[in-house]
C-alpha cells in the first residue's frame, strides 16, 4: 500500500481559496497512491482561532467540493485533513450562527464522502478551540480495500483510550492529521510511536508546516509501523512524504506478539471488593 502525506505550509499572504486550489492540485499529482492524507485545519491554520468563525463552512462547502473532485481525478482514497465546520443555525438563531466543529473528511476514489469525524478532544484548555468549537462524540473507522483506518485529530493523540476504542472497532491503521507546534515536537514523535506500539497498528500522522498565527509548526509528518519503527519522517518545511507499507504486518504482529489478547482493564465494568 502506498500512502502520501502532504505536509502543507500555512502562511500569511496566501488566501484560503488560493491554498484550496493549490492543495487540490497537489492531491491530483498523487495519482497512483492508495491513500493521501492532509493536515488539520490547513485552510485556516490550527492556531488562527480568530479566523475560525469567519472561515467556517458547511460540511458540503467549497473545501468538500474541491477535495471530492481532487480525490476522484486522482483515483485515490483521500483523508482531506480537517475543516472548521459550521452546522446549520437552530431555528430562531441569528443569521450566520450555528455550532462550529473541527471536522475531518474522508473521500473514496470516486469522490464520494466515506466518513466525517468531529474531533473529540479540543485543544486550548480555557481558550481557543476548546471554547470556540463543539466536541465530537463518535469514533470513526473507514474500511479501505487494504486496511481499516481509524480517525483521530491532533490533540487526540494524547488520549490513548480513543485509539484503543478504534482498535476495538477494527482499526489497523491509525490516521491523524495535525497542526502540532514546533515547541512540543518531541511529544509528537514519542506519542505517534507509543500509539503504534500499544495498539500494534500503523500510524500515519500528517502535520502542517509554516507558522499559524505566530506559532511555528512542527512539520515532521511520520509513518510508524506496528513495532514502533519509524518507516518515514518528513522535515520541517512543506513537502510530500510518500511511503510503501504492508498492512498485513498488523495481523502478523498481533499473532506473533499477542499482547492485545492479554488486556484485562477496560473490557468489563470493575468489580467491587466485598
Amino acid at each position: 500500500m502506498r500512502a502520501s502525506l502532504l505536509q502543507i505550509a500555512v502562511e500569511e499572504g496566501e488566501s484560503v481559496e488560493s491554498r484550496r486550489v493549490r492543495v487540490a492540485s497537489l492531491v491530483r499529482e498523487q495519482a497512483g497512491a492508495d491513500l493521501v492524507v492532509l493536515p488539520e485545519l490547513w485552510t485556516t491554520g490550527a492556531f488562527a482561532y480568530e479566523r475560525f468563525a469567519e472561515e467556517a463552512e458547511p460540511l458540503e462547502g467549497p473545501t468538500y467540493e474541491a477535495m471530492a473532485k481532487a480525490a476522484s481525478d486522482a483515483g485515490v482514497w483521500l483523508h482531506a485533513g480537517s475543516i472548521p465546520e459550521r452546522t446549520a443555525a437552530d431555528s430562531g438563531s441569528a443569521a450566520g450562527s450555528g455550532s462550529l466543529y473541527n471536522t475531518s473528511l474522508v473521500f473514496s476514489p470516486s469522490g464520494e464522502l466515506a466518513a466525517a469525524y468531529r474531533k473529540i478532544h479540543r485543544f486550548g484548555f480555557d481558550k481557543g478551540e476548546a471554547v470556540l468549537m463543539g466536541a465530537g462524540s463518535e469514533l470513526v473507522t473507514v474500511r479501505l480495500p487494504e486496511t481499516v483506518i481509524g480517525l483521530g485529530t491532533c490533540y487526540d493523540l494524547r488520549f490513548p483510550e480513543l485509539f484503543r476504542g478504534l482498535v476495538d472497532a477494527g482499526a489497523e491503521t491509525l490516521v491523524l492529521p495535525a497542526g502540532w507546534p514546533e515547541r512540543r515536537r518531541s511529544h509528537w514523535t514519542l506519542l505517534a510511536q507509543a500509539r503504534a506500539v500499544e495498539n500494534q497498528s500503523f500510524v500515519l500522522a500528517c502535520g502542517t508546516a509554516g507558522t499559524h498565527a505566530g506559532v511555528p509548526q512542527a512539520g515532521h509528518s511520520i509513518v510508524v509501523d506496528p513495532w514502533g519503527e519509524v518507516l518515514a519522517e518528513a522535515g520541517a518545511g512543506e513537502q510530500i512524504l510518500t511511503v510503501d507499507f504492508d498492512p498485513a504486518k498488523v495481523g502478523v504482529t498481533r499473532d506473533q506478539f499477542p499482547a492485545l489478547k492479554d488486556r484485562v482493564l477496560g473490557l468489563e465494568p470493575p468489580r467491587r471488593a466485598g
